[in-house]
């Protein structure tokens, strides 16, 4: 039996990375177990992501639209933990574009779940950890920079696959 299970927080650039790399008409394995972690709550991701995945025009917009589990409502404590990190790392919510910037609110998710005391009949470790494709660059304020500094793992898309132990 496994003693924990993991839950993902997934940023906008993995789901284009996704797309670009796994296309659903070459690749419908993936995007169905990405389904299946979606419908048993085990991938979740802020509205704000959606926002910046809306800007595109491609298949993972219209995938993403349906996927009504996936995509998280903002509250009040994710507003506050929005704010604690801003004011700790003012950058990560800057942007050369217009776009909406999901990266504080990808975190906060995160930090919210990973302090959620919810408790079953078997204790079971649920361990939170952000799926991005942003990697870590010495000091630079990036989701991985940011999320270390609250305890919260990060790992790539293809990371999540082995640990999913997924096989095609």
């Amino acid at each position: 039996m496994k003693s924990s299970i993991d839950y993902y927080i997934i940023d906008s650039c993995s789901l284009i990375e996704l797309n670009r790399k796994y296309p659903m008409v070459v690749f419908p394995g993936i995007w169905k177990n990405m389904e299946k972690l979606i419908n048993d709550g085990l991938l979740v991701s802020p509205k704000e992501v959606l926002s910046e995945i809306e800007k595109g025009d491609d298949e993972v917009k219209e995938w993403a639209k349906k996927q009504k589990k996936l995509f998280k409502e903002l509250n009040e404590n994710q507003i506050n933990i929005v704010k604690d990190i801003l004011k700790k790392y003012p950058s990560l919510a800057k942007s050369n574009s217009l776009t909406p910037v999901a990266d504080p609110f990808v975190i906060a998710l995160a930090v919210e779940m990973e302090n959620d005391p919810q408790t079953t009949l078997i204790e079971i470790i649920k361990k939170r950890i952000i799926v991005t494709e942003e990697s870590l660059s010495g000091n630079k304020i990036k989701i991985p920079f940011v999320s270390h500094k609250y305890g919260i793992e990060c790992i790539f898309l293809v990371e999540m696959f082995k640990k999913e132990r997924w096989k095609f």
